[in-house]
């Protein structure tokens, strides 16, 4: 029998003209779409074995190699397989030939009618647009992917907090959050490399401690200098569990960003601000302090360097000595005029300074 059911779903089976014996769920209780399922797979093996064209390939298909080959290497995989979950009911059962600037600019539509940011929704098309073209590019599944249009998404100003704004801030978290939100802006660390920091991972001694490169958003290891700040954090943890060094009532935590630190956001009266931007806080006051953006970059782990330029307005004092040259060269040009006038006064004098 071509078709046969498992519980109510309905599942076919047939062999293709080479012999090989398929069985794959419809994935349907209705008969008659199984048996159009059937019909259409049974149709392209013919295909591809007498005529020799290239096997069609699903979207889901196509996602779950694509999760199989992330997996381990993309430190952003959850929020990937959050937006996956939510293209599933647009794109499954769909061709990835058949996945058009249609069928894109629904998808967007759809998304843009949640209420959610153009940010929201550019992250989904992303990896939406990732998928297809590794099905391109590397496994040669589709002959062209087609363009995925983003949204305009408005530029956003670095958010960071003042020291004193810090410093309200830590006051209203409880002490566990407070120790990690220190040990972040001493550091720099992100969230996710803070939560799960262990004790092997830290060298008070030689005041060191070390993302492991399967840790790091870049995939490359991260040296981390512990100053005094961080160094107390530290001491102050020892003791409270063998692995783990940031705990709460002797357990791993497992969020940094959670109620209770919205919470202390509200009393602290400080908005628009998430974990993350402990990172950007922590580059910020490093960049007003005058270290180099090279010497930023390597302490943060960015990859790229245009990941660090988005400090650099925060930092003057390279370009003081350029501005002073305009300043220079007007106050040479009125003493000139001044003396030509017969009006310079007695005593001054006209420094051009190469």
């Amino acid at each position: 029998m071509p078709l046969y059911k498992r519980g109510d779903t309905w599942w076919v089976r047939f062999s293709t003209p080479n012999g090989q014996q398929i069985r794959k769920s419809a994935q349907t209780a209705n008969r008659q779409l199984a048996q159009e399922y059937h019909d259409r797979l049974k149709a392209d093996y013919w295909r591809v074995s007498k005529l020799r064209d290239k096997p069609r390939q699903k979207w889901e298909e196509a996602v779950e190699r694509w999760l199989t080959e992330k997996k381990g290497e993309k430190a952003s995989l959850e929020d990937d397989i959050g937006h996956l979950r939510w293209v599933h009911p647009y794109l499954f059962g769909l061709y990835l030939d058949e996945i058009n600037r249609d069928v894109l600019d629904n998808l967007t539509k759809a998304r843009v009618s949640d209420g959610v940011a153009n940010a929201t929704v550019n992250r989904l098309l992303e990896v939406v647009r990732a998928i297809l073209r590794r099905a391109e590019r590397e496994w040669e599944w589709l002959e062209r992917a087609p363009h995925v249009r983003m949204l305009p998404e408005p530029k956003r100003r670095v958010r960071w907090l003042t020291m004193e704004e810090a410093d309200r801030l830590l006051e209203e978290l409880p002490e566990h959050l407070e120790e990690m939100a220190r040990f972040s802006l001493a550091t720099g660390l992100r969230q996710s490399n803070v939560v799960k920091l262990e004790w092997s991972q830290v060298d008070m001694e030689r005041r060191c401690a070390w993302i492991h490169a399967d840790q790091a958003k870049a995939k490359k290891a991260i040296p981390v200098p512990l100053n005094a700040d961080a160094i107390l954090v530290l001491r102050r943890q020892i003791g409270k569990n063998l692995t783990w060094v940031f705990t709460y009532k002797k357990k791993p935590v497992t969020k940094a960003n959670n109620h209770a630190w919205r919470k202390a956001l509200l009393r602290a009266g400080i908005k628009n601000f998430r974990w993350h931007d402990l990172r950007h806080t922590w580059a910020s006051w490093h960049v007003q302090q005058g270290t180099p953006l090279n010497v930023l970059q390597e302490l943060g782990g960015w990859s790229d360097y245009e990941m660090v330029r988005k400090y650099a307005h925060l930092s003057v004092e390279h370009l003081a000595e350029h501005a002073d040259k305009l300043s220079q060269t007007r106050l040479v040009s009125t003493n000139l005029a001044q003396s030509g006038n017969g009006k310079q006064k007695s005593g001054s004098t006209c420094v051009i300074t190469a």
